[in-house]
């Protein structure tokens, strides 16, 4: 059986990725408690894919779900994590466009004198730290600045790549937009000529053959591909053998349309001879 389990942060997208994996034909549970994981997937013996979401809302029995995990491995099913977060701005901005409460809102606080509700940023900082553990095991998507459509994409090409020891995710971002906060690595190449101020190759990106052609000729572009590429192949071993599911590799310049999806693209096509390789662009929609 191929099982799924999403946690995230309130307000990241999971009910979008859930929907994403019931139309692909994921049998999907949400909020199920993880002490009932073991009793679900018996039940649904039967299912080929399954989906569960766990979250902050069953935080008492979070510390077993990583043991639960080890265990439907080892019973021959492929277990995959998947973890949505955002900005804590974004997630502020969310709440108050839905005018939902946060789920740890009703938390209470016993002060000297009078008992108060956790404030929405308090919320959102102590669920954080009670999927910590999780978050570190699994693929992360930072959903801070992703239409619903690019959130739909990105699930959708994750269930679809076959199951790896190690999956390398290239990503390309804005550093005017963020560091993404799903980064394993960063990697800056603000310093590279900029394609921008090319009129002819202002409005194209990295991935088109003329942008290609002029980084491709600029020496500090070929050196700064030199050095990530030693830098990653040098140490990707060591994620292998730290039982890591997916790493994430983020190469950021201003914009995020000419040099980082270059180097992205670049990079992502020499791993792909021996590595499984997701590539995402977050300012290419």
């Amino acid at each position: 059986m191929q099982i799924l389990l999403i946690s995230g942060i309130s307000g990241s997208g999971k009910s979008v990725a859930l929907n994403v994996l019931e139309d692909a034909g994921y049998y999907c549970v949400d909020n199920l408690p993880p002490s009932l994981l073991p009793e679900l997937i018996t039940t649904l013996s039967n299912e080929p894919q399954v989906a569960v979401a766990i979250d902050s809302r069953s935080a008492s029995q979070l510390t077993g779900v990583l043991d639960t995990k080890q265990v439907l491995a080892k019973a021959g099913h492929e277990v995959r994590m998947l973890f949505l977060t955002a900005s804590t701005d974004s997630l502020v901005a969310r709440f108050s466009e839905t005018r939902r409460s946060h789920p740890l809102s009703h938390r209470l606080i016993r002060g000297d004198a009078c008992v108060e509700k956790l404030s929405l940023m308090e919320c959102i900082e102590e669920e954080r730290e009670i999927l910590a553990e999780i978050q570190a095991l699994a693929h992360v998507i930072d959903t801070t600045d992703l239409s619903a459509n690019q959130l739909r994409s990105w699930v959708k090409n994750m269930i679809d790549m076959p199951h790896a020891p190690l999956t390398l995710m290239f990503e390309s971002f804005a550093f005017k937009r963020g560091v993404p906060l799903d980064a394993d690595y960063v990697f800056d190449v603000r310093m590279l000529p900029n394609p921008h101020y090319d009129l002819a190759l202002r409005p194209l990106t990295g991935r088109d053959a003329p942008v290609v052609d002029y980084l491709d000729n600029q020496a500090m572009a070929q050196d700064m591909y030199a050095d990530i590429l030693a830098f990653l192949t040098k140490w990707i071993p060591s994620f292998k053998d730290d039982n890591r599911s997916y790493l994430t590799i983020a190469i950021g310049c201003t914009g995020g349309q000419h040099r980082s999806v270059y180097m992205v693209e670049k990079l992502s096509r020499h791993f792909q001879q021996s590595e499984q390789v997701l590539v995402r662009h977050r300012r290419l929609h």
